[in-house]
């Protein structure tokens, strides 16, 4: 009877226990120390087809100048061309008759002078040929004196009918033919000493001499180039624009010109434009002239040509960062409604130095735009804009370092 009251108790004990532990939340295991702590609020995480934990989604956040909204600004277009620096003034000094070079006195990169002269050619033959023609000059002059002396003398014959009319007129005939022979011969003997003037190497224009062809010693033939020269003090940059974009573009406008190497652009302006595209090309050439008084420019060099033209209205803008290209198709990332969504744009005017594109359609100007290309966007993902505040103290919250305790 006493062993039947102990079971009953101990029993009684035990269902009082577990009842307690379920009040107060805490069920002691036998054989540990262990405590589960029981959240009757608390749901099981859900789970995808494969029976793994779905994890929940958590919001993108961006800060504020991560997004911008369109803005009204005007674009100025920019027209540009490239092109190599070339001279206007250029001038090749040419043998004029042929020789033996004797000596040439410049060398590339010397500075010569108008009517300076350049070297001496062994210019004999065409000595000889000056003195041949003077010979010639000096005999019709004797034969026409000649002529007019016989002529006189059959004048006075004839007045005292001593001959008859048909020798006076012979004679008459033989002066005026002795005397378009001197006249003739004048011809031919300063020909040549126009020849032999110009075979002498003298400098045409005022320059730079940039290359010598030929060396003392060489026989030159006529016409054989000897040296070029160049005048660096105006240089043009020839460039070609498309057909479509020429017609904006006018003599006198003012050009901003880049010349490779150099630290600074320089400022030319439209000299001329070609009057017929280049076949085949659909291109137009344009040439820059560019002044050069110090010639620190050369001829040669490469330069890039921009042509700003003003914008004479306001248009809905966006940065070029914002705006991505799928299939061919451009498109910029909003958040609307307190998700991503992406929206198909359609560009218009661009300024590449602004860094700012034209958006015809496809946003307006209270929408959010992500100001730059993120990887891994999804659609319809929840975003949001930190506040200044928030934005602020999650950058100072990143800037400082953790302090151990």
């Amino acid at each position: 009877m006493k062993k039947k009251w102990l079971i009953g108790g101990v029993a009684a004990v035990l269902v009082a226990g577990v009842g307690g532990a379920l009040v107060s939340g805490v069920i002691r295991l036998p054989g540990s120390d262990a405590m589960a702590k029981s959240d009757p609020k608390s749901a099981p995480p859900k789970k995808d087809k494969d029976g793994k934990d779905i994890k929940p989604e958590v919001p993108l956040e961006f800060a504020q100048r991560e997004v911008v909204s369109p803005a009204m600004a005007r674009l100025p277009s920019v027209v540009e061309f490239s092109g190599p620096l070339v001279s206007p003034s250029t001038a090749i000094v040419r043998a004029k008759a042929g020789g033996t070079l004797l000596a040439l006195n410049v060398a590339e990169g010397s500075r010569v002078a108008a009517g300076q002269a350049l070297g001496r050619v062994d210019l004999a033959e065409l000595s000889s040929r000056v003195a041949e023609r003077s010979a010639n000059v000096e005999s019709a002059r004797a034969t026409l004196a000649q002529a007019e002396r016989t002529h006189a003398s059959n004048e006075r014959l004839a007045a005292q009918q001593f001959i008859s009319t048909i020798a006076l007129d012979n004679s008459r005939a033989a002066v005026e033919t002795a005397r378009a022979a001197l006249n003739a011969t004048v011809a031919a003997a300063d020909t040549a000493r126009v020849g032999l003037r110009d075979a002498s190497l003298v400098a045409p224009i005022s320059g730079i001499v940039a290359k010598r062809h030929v060396v003392p010693g060489e026989k030159l033939s006529a016409e054989q180039q000897v040296l070029t020269i160049v005048d660096l003090a105006r240089l043009e940059l020839a460039g070609a624009v498309g057909t479509h974009e020429v017609s904006r573009l006018s003599p006198g406008m003012a050009v901003e010109v880049q010349v490779e190497g150099a630290a600074q652009a320089v400022s030319g302006r439209i000299a001329r434009i070609a009057p017929a595209a280049e076949p085949g090309t659909r291109s137009i050439g344009v040439t820059i002239e560019l002044p050069n008084p110090k010639e620190s420019l050369r001829a040669g060099q490469y330069a890039l040509a921009r042509v700003t033209l003003p914008d004479d209205s306001d248009r809905l803008t966006l940065p070029l960062a914002a705006v991505g290209k799928t299939s061919g198709q451009d498109h910029v990332w909003v958040i609307e409604g307190g998700a991503l969504a992406r929206r198909m744009v359609t560009l218009g005017r661009r300024n590449e130095r602004e860094g700012r594109v034209e958006v015809l359609h496809g946003v307006t100007s209270g929408s959010q735009v992500l100001a730059a290309r993120f990887d891994n966007l999804r659609e319809g993902a929840k975003a949001s804009v930190m506040a200044a505040r928030s934005a602020a103290v999650a950058s100072a919250s990143a800037s400082t370092p953790s302090t151990l305790k």
